[in-house]
């Protein structure tokens, strides 16, 4: 990737998603081949992960969860070297004995265009953060009561 692009790239996420038991059943599948196909998303690295009733953590390949649902071929071969050992043993840490996980990296591409002209500016980004879903709901119930 050249400096050009990677100055017009949107900025870069990860997310790590739990599944209790071993594999997921595929049903997210087709929003994140949606947001993929509309440029909305490009994925950078997508790794599965497993963690035993013992806390051991393992990698799946692509091709094993395919066996299952097999539209997850698509994303075979997505990565990008971003994610390291020790980010998948710290997604790890993350996760429930008995359950299983994708490690998504991607780039928001619909925020490129604003955010290289944010860094041509001269600014940076200093701080972010995420409000889940619940915590959304959980507020707005609290503002009600009062």
């Amino acid at each position: 990737m050249s400096t050009e692009e990677i100055d017009e790239m949107g900025p870069i996420d990860f997310v790590v998603i739990e599944w209790p038991g071993t594999q997921p059943t595929g049903e997210a599948l087709p929003y994140l081949v949606d947001l993929v196909d509309r440029g909305i998303v490009r994925i950078l690295d997508l790794a599965f992960l497993t963690k035993g009733d013992d806390g051991t953590v393992a990698g799946v390949e692509i091709s094993e969860l395919a066996e299952q649902v097999a539209e997850i071929k698509v994303f075979e071969g997505a990565s990008s070297g971003l994610l390291s050992e020790d980010d998948k043993a710290d997604a790890g840490e993350a996760m429930d004995p008995g359950s299983s996980a994708a490690l998504l990296v991607y780039e928001n591409r619909w925020a490129g265009p604003f955010a290289a002209a944010v860094r041509r500016s001269g600014g940076q980004l200093v701080a972010d953060g995420r409000i889940p879903v619940q915590s959304l709901i959980a507020a707005l119930d609290d503002a009600e009561d009062d």
